[in-house]
């Protein structure tokens, strides 16, 4: 899991009574959040809809890109696991792991394994900056070799996060070819690992979420045309909402047990609502009419590539999803429009006019 887990020291009690033990301390509710409309949406698009192929978040520090995250994937309903699996594989997969691929009996003939299961909470996995590729893809056990003379393989953060988030900070500041295995990786599904004798295929199906600051330098645009979608996060400067932020961090802080109870309740109708439409999506029917517009929209910003269009369909898909329907309509593809092609713009150095409102201009010529 995460390194959100922090146990928080016992808080004196009254009247000299033994305190109750806490445990792990809530992470800050999602729904707790103020604004950061943008943000919010798409990671509930993502996790509706995994194959939209993950967030990129770009704003200024501070402005809860990482609670966010956190936050959101601790809502999410724990998870089924083979016991003992480092990729946390589910217990009816017949993938590559060796907990659940059928196994030879003596006859000859292929015998489906039983695997016990256990519950375990949503996998959320840091990538730090410095992280070599032995670390993030896996590599060598040394340990193994050095004690037993065996080779064996040693998993990566890449096998961590199967079947959860890769949160990777600061993502323009990450090695070029980092971020081109990683995406790989993201978009296949499967990590291949090929070094000193091994040869490993594992699934690494997650949802990949990259932040950054634009200060610091952009990610290439081939790369970041490989991210589904594109949320900008901008500081908020009404008043009310700044301060509404800071008395919700200072009661977070003062007891995120009570905190988290009170927000409980708006945090359960979310989940709710999330399983519903993961259920539903497979139901969901896209018009063609409203996919002729997709591809009109994406024609008329010159959308390099067929990515704006499945991105946008996708994502489509997974709003009505979320909201209910079983068709997706044209407002959909309205209100996620600049969500999944603010990135893919061709960069006109004499353009003067923001990607968002070339998007804008655009969904109101074709979409109306």
């Amino acid at each position: 899991m995460a390194t959100e887990t922090e146990t928080l020291a016992p808080r004196p009690a009254e009247n000299g009574a033994t305190p109750a033990p806490q445990g792990p301390v809530p992470p800050y509710p999602f729904v707790a959040i103020v604004g950061q409309a943008e943000l919010k949406l798409g990671l509930i698009l993502c996790v509706v809809n995994p194959t939209i192929g993950g967030v990129m978040v770009m704003g200024h520090r501070g402005t809860a890109k990482s609670t966010a995250v956190r936050a959101l994937a601790a809502m999410l309903p724990p998870i089924k696991a083979v016991a003992g699996c480092p990729y946390s594989c589910a217990p009816e997969a017949d993938g590559f792991c060796e907990h659940t691929r059928p196994h030879e009996s003596p006859n000859g003939k292929a015998q489906p394994r039983k695997p016990r299961a256990v519950t375990i909470p949503v996998p959320v996995v840091d990538l730090p900056l410095g992280a070599t590729e032995d670390r993030v893809c896996g590599t060598l056990d040394i340990e193994r070799a050095l004690t037993q003379g065996v080779q064996a393989f040693a998993p990566g953060l890449l096998a961590r996060a199967n079947r959860g988030f890769l949160y990777i900070d600061e993502v323009n500041l990450l090695e070029d070819h980092l971020v081109d295995v990683l995406l790989d990786v993201a978009a296949s599904g499967v990590n291949v690992v090929e070094r000193e004798g091994i040869s490993i295929r594992h699934p690494a199906r997650f949802v990949l979420v990259g932040s950054g600051n634009p200060e610091e330098g952009d990610l290439r645009p081939q790369l970041l045309d490989r991210f589904g979608l594109h949320a900008r996060i901008v500081t908020i400067t009404n008043v009310d909402e700044r301060v509404e932020i800071v008395k919700r961090r200072r009661a977070y802080d003062a007891d995120p047990f009570a905190f988290a109870a009170a927000w409980e309740k708006e945090t359960a109708r979310l989940q709710r609502k999330i399983k519903q439409a993961q259920k539903r999506l497979p139901e969901v029917q896209l018009p063609d009419p409203v996919l002729y517009k997709i591809a009109e929209l994406c024609v008329k910003l010159e959308v390099d590539g067929h990515r704006g269009e499945l991105t946008l369909s996708r994502a489509a898909t997974a709003l009505a999803a979320f909201e209910g329907r079983n068709e997706v309509r044209v407002e959909d593809v309205r209100r996620i429009a600049i969500l999944a092609l603010r990135h893919r713009l061709r960069k006109d150095p004499l353009e003067t006019q923001d990607d968002a409102t070339r998007i804008e201009r655009a969904v109101e010529e074709v979409l109306a």
